[in-house]
């Protein structure tokens, strides 16, 4: 009996020690577990804080940059007009002073000028029109050092605008485009371009005006209004895209207006920039309805009125079959109230060709409605 007691003293002792050791085993596991899992936890941290502390800028280069490529153009020249002597004498008004006549030099040569474009579908490039107007050759450099010929599909003079067709095999980087509807004066603006052969060259600004007329800017061969910007956009920045803090191409950077103090910089819409494009690549043109008039946005600060007056009336137009006069005063076209020239345009633009649209007048005191059919742009002159 005494034995049996003793016996089963030892066999409580052995299993508390054995469970002893089993629950220090656990806690040393469970412990060393959590020491190996610790670095991995903040190994996760720190990728996030550097992801964090990456720019929106960065970020939106990285979403587009791809898609950004330099266009290399180049055309024969037969005759080139200048004097062999000192680049002052290339100055006609210093030939007229000084009475020089010295001999032209008549050398045929090639014409080497640089933009800019991006990539918006499959082996589509959009650039400016001035970019690679009169090119023979054209030659589209990709942000991997790949370079590609490219075929011009159609150019637009009078919105600047063009596309090329790249001669190669994708899958090709595109960029994503944005409604230039949804942007607001104040909200940020990238710039990407290959300005003097610098590829992916990025500046920052923002939005300062979404509808500048390019008639204020002493522009009068051009249609279109254009998104204002702060972000400098230098030579050879012609036609590379204009981004938002996403990262998507809210405009096409077009022209530059320098002069004391900062300089202006100036984009084309991207929304009117794919419907031009849809008419290159489908048609090889673009169809401009006119009705031949020039119009003048006058504005009165005593009373805040603005009008729209007609300010020349082409001979043989459309306008001038229908009745219209020099200093009328446009008050409706369509269904649309007119506040200012620009709502006449977009109007009549989105009227088309061949069809009549009614315009109200105003004729000193008195009221006119007439009927117009707008024809393109090409047979205002015929």
């Amino acid at each position: 009996m005494f034995s049996k007691t003793i016996t089963k003293g030892k066999f409580i002792k052995f299993s508390f020690k054995k469970l002893f050791f089993l629950s220090c085993l656990t806690l040393g596991l469970i412990n060393k577990s959590n020491v190996i899992s610790q670095p991995i936890v903040n190994q996760n941290l720190n990728e996030e804080s550097k992801i964090s502390n990456i720019s929106f800028i960065t970020k939106a280069v990285k979403k587009t940059g791809a898609s950004v490529v330099t266009i290399d153009t180049q055309r024969f020249v037969e005759n080139r007009q200048f004097s062999r002597d000192s680049r002052i004498f290339l100055d006609p008004y210093f030939e007229r002073f000084f009475g020089l006549q010295l001999p032209p030099e008549n050398q045929p040569r090639i014409e080497q000028s640089q933009g800019s474009g991006f990539i918006f579908g499959d082996g589509l490039v959009m650039t400016n029109a001035h970019v690679v107007n009169r090119s023979q050759k054209l030659i589209v450099g990709l942000s991997n050092g790949k370079k590609y010929k490219g075929k011009l599909i159609g150019q637009d003079l009078l919105t600047d605008l063009a596309v090329i067709k790249l001669e190669g095999k994708g899958p090709w980087p595109k960029a994503k485009l944005g409604d230039s509807t949804k942007i607001q004066v104040g909200d940020w603006a990238i710039a990407v371009g290959n300005p003097f052969g610098l590829e992916n060259t990025v500046t920052l600004g923002i939005i300062s005006n979404l509808n500048r007329n390019v008639s204020q800017l002493g522009i009068y061969d051009k249609k279109f209004e254009l998104i204002q910007t702060d972000a400098a956009i230098n030579p050879g920045n012609s036609g590379g895209p204009l981004l938002n803090s996403k990262g998507e191409v809210i405009g096409i950077n077009t022209l530059i207006r320098s002069g004391p103090g900062a300089g202006l910089s100036f984009a084309i819409p991207i929304n009117k920039a794919k419907n031009i494009a849809s008419q290159l690549i489908k048609n090889g043109k673009v169809i401009h309805p006119m009705i031949g008039i020039n119009l003048i946005d006058e504005n009165y600060f005593e009373t805040n009125e603005s009008i729209v007056k007609v300010g020349y009336v082409v001979p043989n137009s459309p306008a001038a079959k229908s009745g219209i006069f020099i200093n009328d005063i446009i008050l409706k076209v369509g269904e649309t109230n007119i506040n200012n020239s620009s709502d006449v345009i977009n109007e009549i633009s989105n009227n088309g060709i061949n069809k009549f649209i009614n315009i109200t007048l105003k004729r000193k005191n008195k009221i006119i409605k007439l009927k117009v059919k707008p024809i393109d742009i090409t047979k205002l002159t015929k």
